[in-house]
């Protein structure tokens, strides 16, 4: 369905450039089967916006000049080499391999054309994702400055413009460790479960063509109860919005209305999204102006609804379009040996999700780490749910592991709070169209937890239609739709309450370093240790089987650590370079899709 559209888009490849054939990778400690694939002209060529979708754009990945100076000092007149967009300057992807400090600033360059028959529209400049702070310059004149290492950032840089080749600067500086700002698990010394630190861009960068009225931001909440859609259309000047669904190649509902207020489509025969069957509807939304359409755009959304609902025993449940639905996935962190925080290509990214999907999991918890864009559709397309982490930053309180008792919490400064609402913002609004989506975890332990309540509060103000897990295993304070508790190796389960569902946010963490695919020769290590796959794949059986009474008692979800290995840990389902499937899949499918008949047994007495 989607594939085609954005297959459509693939237009406007980047520039090219004479230093290309000799463009490699840095020498890195680990490569996976994508790294050879990468390319300064196939740097993430995909269309990187799937829910806002027009035909023309420009994708500007690819290889730009690269200078590393001290924070204070002034645009550099001589650059370093050559570094490869969109992977950050620390990644063998990069072609750099390169640690900036706090006390520096990794600056950027390239030049670019606008393709023919852009001069009579606007022209905006995106970024998926820079880390941490940017300012941009576009022919020596200030574009625009953007504060946070995870959300997409626009710039209108038409009065800039001029005909023939035109300059983009960009400046980034992050402090890493030794600032507040969310971070998740990057440190300047990594050890443990601390990783590589990630500076700069590290998601595609590209130019697209806009009229002077344009559809700025698509707000969609799927309405299961009412058989409905509502599209909520951000527009640059007010209007008139058309907004059609599509099932397939046939209509699905229409409707029509103003900018700024909800549009609502009601469905012809509803088909309901879930991970046994991720049916998305097409959207296309157009903007009328005085009887005239001035812009156009396509997306999809998926109907599902998600909710705590208490089952025929009353016990809580998170129920998935009225159904009790035990969620069960890895602690998905998203790191790549080859290009850290980046992926090497859509391919490799869309891969974790086969196999997480192929493993017998229906959910993921993405783990103090924002994704692209691109992550959250093949998620929509394929069908996993999603419980999003926000990225963690600042200080750690006291960890008190009682859920009977209160625990503390950080004070931040002024500063520090207003970014870390600035950002947990713009990953609800960016990210809040995906039907996958149906967790938001604010904190993880207690790694920055601050004003619990007022956050979960902000989060239901946001967006009522998901839940919110104030704190998976970290302190708690009575707030959110769901009590989370850490646990490693065994799973466990907290007291049930009587408004939340109870889970096990964490647990496993079971170990096998696999020779030729560690990212060290030794030092790597798990939560427990295993010196065969045979092993690890029994070990792990019967974590798996420890969950079956507590369902039955009322566990609701769980999280097994992890997905892949990451650096020095090795406790992943997968090989941190993702050759190499550590336990028996198969024997691990049935074993994981046997916890889904169990919520509706009886408890033992």
């Amino acid at each position: 369905m989607m594939k085609n559209l954005i297959a459509a888009f693939l237009l406007f490849p980047v520039l090219v450039t004479a230093s290309r054939a000799e463009w490699k990778p840095a020498d890195g400690r680990l490569t996976t089967r994508w790294t050879k694939e990468v390319s300064p002209e196939k740097a993430w060529p995909e269309y990187p916006r799937p829910q806002l979708v027009r035909p023309d754009w420009h994708n500007l990945n690819g290889l730009w000049q690269y200078s590393v100076r001290p924070k204070e000092a002034a645009k550099p007149e001589q650059w370093d080499g050559e570094i490869l967009v969109p992977y950050c300057i620390e990644s063998a992807l990069s072609g750099v391999m390169k640690r900036v400090g706090p006390e520096e600033r990794l600056w950027y360059r390239r030049t670019v054309t606008l393709p023919e028959g852009w001069s009579d529209r606007r022209t905006l400049l995106h970024f998926g994702a820079v880390d941490w702070e940017a300012q941009v310059w576009v022919n020596g004149q200030t574009a625009g400055e953007h504060r946070g290492g995870y959300d997409p950032f626009t710039l209108d840089i038409t009065e800039m413009l001029k005909q023939g080749e035109n300059e983009v600067v960009v400046r980034v500086w992050d402090p890493t460790d030794q600032g507040y700002q969310p971070r998740g698990k990057q440190v300047l010394q990594p050890k443990g479960i601390w990783y590589t630190p990630v500076t700069g861009i590290w998601q595609t960068v590209w130019l697209e063509p806009v009229p002077k009225e344009y559809i700025r931001r698509l707000r969609i909440v799927p309405d299961v109860d009412a058989s409905a859609v509502h599209v909520t259309v951000d527009g640059s000047q007010e209007g008139i919005v058309r907004v059609e669904a599509a099932d397939g190649d046939q209509p699905a509902g229409q409707a029509e209305g103003r900018t700024g207020r909800p549009v609502t489509v009601r469905l012809n025969g509803p088909k309901l999204w879930s991970p046994d069957s991720p049916h998305l509807y097409d959207l296309k939304v157009w903007l009328v102006q005085d009887g005239k359409t001035v812009d156009e755009v396509g997306s999809y959304f998926g109907l599902r609804k998600i909710e705590v609902k208490k089952d025929k025993q009353g016990l809580n449940r998170l129920a998935l379009n009225g159904e009790p639905l035990f969620q069960y996935g890895p602690l998905d962190q998203g790191w790549w040996p080859d290009g850290l925080y980046t992926a090497a290509s859509d391919e490799a990214l869309r891969y974790d999700i086969e196999a997480t999907k192929a493993l017998g999991f229906n959910m993921a918890r993405k783990h103090v780490k924002v994704e692209p864009d691109r992550w959250y559709y093949w998620c929509d397309k394929l069908g996993l749910l999603v419980w999003q982490d926000m990225p963690s930053g600042d200080a750690h309180p006291k960890w008190i592991r009682d859920v009977e008792i209160e625990g503390p919490e950080l004070r931040r400064s002024a500063e520090s709070e207003m970014d870390f609402v600035a950002e947990l913002t713009e990953l609800v609004e960016d990210f809040s169209n995906h039907p996958s989506i149906v967790v938001w975890v604010p904190f993880n332990e207690r790694w920055g937890q601050s004003d619990t309540a007022g956050i979960v509060a902000w989060l239901r103000r946001l967006d009522p239609t998901r839940l919110v897990n104030s704190a998976s295993g970290g302190n708690f304070l009575g707030v959110g739709d769901i009590l989370d508790v850490h646990s490693y190796p065994d799973p466990v389960m907290p007291r049930t309450d009587a408004h939340m569902a109870v889970v096990c946010g964490e647990f496993g963490g079971l170990g096998l370093p696999v020779e030729g695919h560690t990212w060290l020769d030794k030092g790597n290590w798990g939560y427990r240790s295993f010196d065969s796959p045979a092993a690890l794949t029994q070990a792990y059986l019967e974590k798996v089987a420890m969950l079956h009474p507590l369902i039955k008692q009322g566990l609701a979800a769980a999280v097994y650590t992890q997905t892949t290995d990451v650096e020095i840990e090795v406790n992943g389902h997968l090989t941190y370079d993702r050759a190499v499937i550590k336990m028996d899949q198969e024997a691990v499918a049935e074993a994981n899709r046997r916890l889904y008949g169990i919520m509706g047994e009886r408890p033992e007495r």
